[in-house]
């Protein structure tokens, strides 16, 4: 193989995001930051925990990264639709992939850039060269939070340790590299901010990134009014975290149905 072939997308994408991590962190070190004062004056707590955040979120996007975010399974197609027909009524019949002819559980969605279906879908992250999908969509949020936690610090520090009153040569060599910083980590605090709201606002709601932009699109969602998902958000908090109560979407749909279908016969 040659060497030019292990340079994937995603080996491209993580290293980068490897190498500018630290590199943000040295800039921040090599300064005349707060953090380079509190290392001066003895003051290691500080500083370490901030490196041992840095490190927590390199690890945590690695792992949401490289996971498997809930592909389909290909070979118990069959069986698996035999066990839901008799678990789940079939109110919402399952449907065959026309990529991978896999037969896609509910919320389920082909990724044409991994190629295969993955599910409770959410969105494809070109940051992460990988899908956001049932399995890691919770580590997505936790790496979100702490993520915006680590930018918001760091835009803190390299705030403390600019000088706006040199001459403009002086001050473009001694600080130009820190205000740029300063400015990166402006642009993705704001952007990890609005990404950690808006997945909040989603998971609160127990819908997806797919299913907010695309209801209108897809099948299960345009065949009843709201989200026939959302179980409250105490329910929801627990399902998407802990994976309680623990029940598939299609039996939540079934559930669903059977409410509706209760107070019609009620009214």
């Amino acid at each position: 193989m040659a060497p030019w072939a292990l340079l994937s997308p995603g080996v491209l994408v993580r290293t980068g995001h490897t190498v500018l991590t630290w590199g943000i962190t040295l800039v921040l070190f090599l300064h005349d930051t707060a953090l380079r004062q509190w290392e001066e004056q003895g003051e290691l707590l500080l500083p370490l925990t901030f490196l041992l955040l840095v490190l927590g979120s390199l690890l945590l996007y690695l792992a949401v990264s490289l996971m498997d975010p809930g592909y389909v399974n290909v070979q118990p197609q069959e069986e698996a639709k035999q066990e839901q027909t008799a678990m789940v009524p079939q109110v919402i019949p399952l449907r065959r992939c026309r990529y991978c002819m896999v037969l896609q559980p509910l919320r389920a969605r082909h990724c044409s850039e991994c190629r295969r279906c993955v599910r409770r879908y959410d969105h494809h992250c070109p940051w992460m060269e990988n899908c956001v999908g049932e399995r890691n969509h919770p580590l997505f949020v936790a790496y979100l939070a702490l993520q915006l936690l680590v930018l918001l610090w760091g835009l803190y520090l390299a705030w403390s340790g600019l000088r706006f009153f040199q001459p403009w040569g002086l001050w473009l060599r001694s600080s130009g590299l820190l205000f740029a910083t300063f400015l990166l980590l402006s642009l993705f605090s704001i952007v990890a901010g609005l990404l950690l709201a808006s997945h909040l606002y989603l998971v609160a709601s127990n819908t997806t990134t797919w299913e907010f932009m695309s209801s209108h699109r897809i099948a299960y969602l345009r065949q009843r009014p709201g989200n026939p998902f959302d179980r409250g958000l105490t329910r929801n908090l627990a399902h998407f975290f802990c994976q309680w109560p623990a029940a598939s979407w299609e039996a939540l749909g079934a559930e669903e149905e059977e409410e509706e279908e209760g107070s019609s016969q009620a009214v």
